[in-house]
């Protein structure tokens, strides 16, 4: 993909009728495109010029910098989440959109480690992305800042110690006004990483959970582990389990514990089945009606094991009969046509994983839900 590929638009503003042979989505996609600016690339080209000493002479475009600096080629640089710049002062993280950061722990791990790897493959193959996307009609580089905070300091030994480092590291960025992406890590996480939100909110959360497990159990193996977040979450007084909705629930990993307090405590569970016999749309209808009855907020966690284990080898708990990944894509299109608290994916072992397509997709929900909530106007969002 040549340098000039990435420049968008029609710099007069000026474009051609569209003809009638388009698709609906292609015609809104391509009619988009020359809507979109391009001020920030034209910046970014500037900067790598800048910083990166201008091309040597044989280079015939000279946009292209001697060092890489920004997006291109996609197989060089450092890697951060979308290559987005790496902010080592944590404390100004609030002067960005969106701050990205990494919980690589599987101290919660029941079965097969390898989690506390997935903050790098998923910041690995997100530089085979670009921040524009062709349905969506969004271009995140012109709309939002993004910036990488690096990795919470887990604690691999110590769970509760790890649980308080995670919920401090999300309150933290939460209170600053960016949006949380947190990049796991195995599922222990999504009760330090709702802890962390909730305490700076004056009413209730709500939690939208993919996973084809229910995550509700009280224990496992005499501790607090990846099966059992949402207990205690919902232990948190304003994080009742009537707006927690669970979505994909199925298999034969599905502990008989954590459903009788799913039962017991009134939360709502959505099979594949049933989401894919409603339709999507449907189903995601209820996810947000049930997540936002009387809440303030809701927060996304998507466990990327509720896609069919074909497409996430590289999981610790693969279960067959999963969602297809343009189902789970079209849910996380219509769930972030609300507002979110802020996203986490988790359950991402790149040990296990073949062509990094597990941390591709887990790349990809980040992306989708990031473009919707722009598209919607929730991103940017609020600030304190």
């Amino acid at each position: 993909m040549g340098f000039a590929h990435h420049h968008h638009g029609q710099p007069d503003g000026q474009t051609p009728p569209l003809h009638d042979n388009y698709g609906p989505e292609a015609r809104y996609a391509v009619q988009r495109e020359a809507e979109l600016p391009t001020t920030r690339w034209e910046a970014e080209v500037e900067r790598g010029l800048r910083l990166g000493l201008p091309g040597a002479d044989s280079i015939v475009d000279r946009r292209i910098p001697t060092f890489s600096r920004g997006e291109l080629p996609h197989f060089a640089g450092i890697n951060t989440f979308l290559k987005a710049p790496y902010v080592e002062d944590v404390t100004t993280c609030g002067e960005y959109d969106v701050a990205v950061l990494g919980a690589p722990f599987d101290g919660g791990t029941t079965y097969r480690p390898g989690t506390r790897f997935g903050p790098q493959g998923i910041r690995k193959i997100s530089a085979l992305y670009g921040p524009y996307s062709f349905e969506l009609g969004v271009d995140l580089r012109e709309s939002i800042t993004i910036a990488d905070l690096g990795d919470i300091f887990t604690i691999p030994a110590n769970i509760e110690k790890t649980f308080d480092q995670i919920s401090k590291a999300v309150g933290h960025v939460y209170a600053s006004g960016a949006f949380p992406v947190v990049l796991g890590g195995d599922h222990s996480i999504g009760y330090p990483t709702v802890r962390g939100v909730a305490e700076h909110l004056s009413g209730n959360l709500g939690i939208i959970h993919f996973d084809r497990h229910v995550d509700t159990q009280e224990t496992d193996l005499d501790e607090r582990m990846h099966t059992t977040p949402w207990f205690h979450a919902t232990d948190i007084p304003n994080v009742p389990p009537k707006n927690l909705v669970q979505i994909g629930i199925g298999g034969w990993q599905a502990p008989r514990p954590g459903v009788k307090v799913g039962r017991e405590r009134g939360t709502t569970i959505m099979t594949v089945t049933d989401c894919v016999e409603m339709g999507i749309e449907a189903a995601a209808e209820k996810a947000l009606e049930v997540a936002w009855d009387g809440a303030e907020a809701v927060w996304l966690s998507f466990d990327v094991d509720c896609l069919d284990a074909a497409f996430v080898p590289g999981t610790g708990w693969p279960e067959p009969g999963g969602f297809l990944p343009r189902e789970v894509l079209k849910f996380i299109q219509l769930i972030a046509e609300r507002p979110l608290a802020g996203i986490e994916v988790v359950e991402c072992s790149p040990p296990y994983d073949n062509a990094e397509i597990t941390s591709l997709i887990a790349t990809r929900v980040i992306c989708d839900t990031l473009g919707c909530l722009v598209r919607a106007g929730h991103l940017p969002g609020r600030k304190p």
